[in-house]
């Protein structure tokens, strides 16, 4: 799960934070109510596919609080190809 949860490569996710950008967690973790739990699913999708190159099929999926009402959230993350969507990553949206 950790691996997966990395998102990217560590030269990726340091090019994102040279831009001054917040990885697709810290975002929702943001955005969901302080101190409330964020609920994400299907973090191993893509797990063992496209040669370990798609952790979460590059996207962060799940439900969290918001103003106390129950959202869902789905977030790009750019670290993992750049964004790029792969047939998993379709399937998980």
């Amino acid at each position: 799960l950790d691996q997966a949860r990395a998102g990217g490569s560590p030269r990726a996710v340091e090019r994102h934070r040279a831009r001054d950008k917040m990885l697709p967690r810290e975002r929702i973790e943001a955005i969901i109510d302080p101190g409330t739990a964020f609920l994400e699913t299907s973090t191993l999708a893509a797990n063992g596919l496209y040669d370990d190159g798609a952790p979460s099929a590059g996207i962060v999926t799940g439900i969290g609080l918001v103003h106390g009402r129950e959202c869902l959230f789905v977030a790009n993350d750019a670290t993992v190809k750049g964004g790029s969507y792969f047939p998993m990553t379709v399937k998980k949206h």
